[in-house]
This record gives structure tokens, sequence and C-alpha cells, in this order.
């Protein structure tokens, strides 16, 4: 789960056109204060069959921080008093704490798959507005109808350990401005419209780049000072060889032990074991 703004229009933006085709026009109020509304995405893997159907998109939902304000004055477009479409420019904690708990939440429950574990994880950064699992109404709505959700937070200054960061973002952006939003509301459809077209194969795609960057991330020893991997995951998805996760040499995993050993890093140790079940025993390497 990630939050994102998007915005109307761009500042610099290229089109192709033909020759004599009139330049598109756009305008607004201000160059330096264009309209831009924040959009909270929640997602997960997409699931699929042994046959390789398609059982879970993994589009949990995307949900614009937006209100209902009556206009001020009456223009040539509507009177006085229309309800408008408003982005929420201060997104505090509050406006965060009722998405999570009126809007995520519920969604999850929605759509969850039938015969998966209820017990889920919500990746989240570690912004100040952020409510945590020690808020009161979100444990009430997180241990509800026999689910069990909590939050986990992502390392800091890693925001490739975040798939919206990784790459879903990014390919929304490039969706978004096929047409031309004029209003807050033809803007949000617009996002909205780029969230259902996106394909799941390509989410699963971003699923596998964060495996890939979370093994980078072991080869410098917990730094981020990388290059983001490439595996050329569309020709091997056409050649039928997309693999459903990585695998992680084992020399790998001894040196990292060693070095969080090294460097005492005893409360790593200890989520590591956990995360996979393992003991103290299992980490000593023949």
């Amino acid at each position: 789960m990630d939050a994102k703004w998007f915005y109307i229009t761009q500042d610099n933006q290229k089109v192709y056109i033909v020759d004599g085709e009139e330049l598109p026009y756009r305008s607004c109020q201000s160059k330096r204060y264009i309209t831009k509304v924040m959009f909270m995405c929640a997602v997960s893997r997409p699931i699929y069959d042994a046959d390789g159907e398609l059982i879970f998109d993994g589009k949990i939902g995307m949900f614009p921080f937006t209100k209902q304000q009556p206009a001020a004055r009456s223009n040539r477009n509507r009177p006085r008093g229309t309800l408008e479409t408003k982005p929420i420019k201060s997104i505090s904690k509050e406006v965060i704490r009722r998405c999570v708990i009126e809007q995520v939440i519920p969604s999850i429950k929605s759509v969850w798959p039938q015969g998966l574990s209820k017990h889920i994880l919500i990746q989240q950064d570690n912004a100040k507005p952020h409510i945590n699992n020690n808020d009161p109404d979100f444990m009430v709505a997180a241990n509800s109808d026999g689910f069990n959700i909590e939050f986990v937070f992502q390392p800091p200054n890693s925001p490739d350990l975040n798939c919206n960061d990784l790459g879903y973002f990014r390919a929304l952006q490039s969706l978004q401005p096929k047409k031309a939003a004029k209003t807050v509301d033809e803007l949000v459809n617009e996002v909205m419209q780029a969230f259902i077209d996106y394909s799941p194969s390509k989410l699963n795609n971003i699923f596998l780049s964060l495996q890939a960057v979370m093994v980078e991330i072991m080869k410098c020893k917990g730094h981020n000072n990388f290059s983001l991997p490439h595996m050329g995951k569309g020709h091997l998805a056409t050649i039928g060889m997309l693999p459903r996760n990585l695998m992680v040499n084992e020399d790998l995993v001894r040196e990292c032990v060693e070095y969080m050993q090294g460097k005492d890093k005893t409360q790593g140790l200890q989520y590591l074991m956990n995360e996979l079940g393992y003991n103290e025993e299992d980490l000593v390497f023949i």
C-alpha cells in the first residue's frame, strides 16, 4: 500500500502530431500550482491456479483523496451551491486512518479469495501520517470477520522494496494521460480506468522484479547502491519459462548470515529466523 500524487497535466509533455494537425491546447490557472489528486493504491500479487488460469488479479483498490464541496459562486457551467469534487490537499493522520478503515480494509475483505489465509500483512512506508498496529480503530476493523490484518513497515530509504514505487505507479502514469482531463472528476476517472486496465500479468512481473531487488540488496549487504536488475520477463513469459519465484544462491545466504553475525545484527537474525521458521541450529552452515 502506498500513496501518490497524480497531476491533471504536466509542465512538459511530448505529443506526436501529423502534418497540418493543430497542437493540443492545454491551460491552467497557474503553471506553478497544477491541479493534483493523491491516491492510495493497494495491490497484492496476482494468483494463478495450476493450469495458469487467473484466480485473483491482485487489485485491492485505488482510493482518491477527494471531497464534495458546494460551489461558492455561480458561473456559466453550474449555479452556486452545486457540489464539486475537490482534492484533499492536507493528508493528515486522520485522513489516512479514515481511508484505511473505511476503504482499504473493506475492499480487502470483499475481494480476498476464499480458501486463502486471512492473516494479511499490509506493507507501508514510514511516512508520519501513517497509522500503526496500535491504533484502536484500526485494531477493531482489522480483527473482524475472521481476518487478522497487520501493518509491516518497509526499510527506510528503500522505495524499491515497494512494488508501487518499483514500477506500478510509473505504469499507471503512462496509461493515465491518454485522455486530457480538465476537471478533478475527469482526472479521478482516468486514473481509476488506468488501474482497471492494467494487466495482472504485468503486475505479477513487478512482484518478480521486487524479488530480484531483494537479491541485489543481499549482494550489497543491505545497502541501496545497486542497479535495478533486468530479467527479460516478457521473453521468458513468451517461451513459457517465467519462474513463479526466484531462487537465491545458498552461498549468498551464507555470506549474509555471516555478515549479520559479524555486525551483531541479532534483531535482524531473529526476524529472519522467525520469517523462515528456523531456529539457531538451522543457521549453522557446514
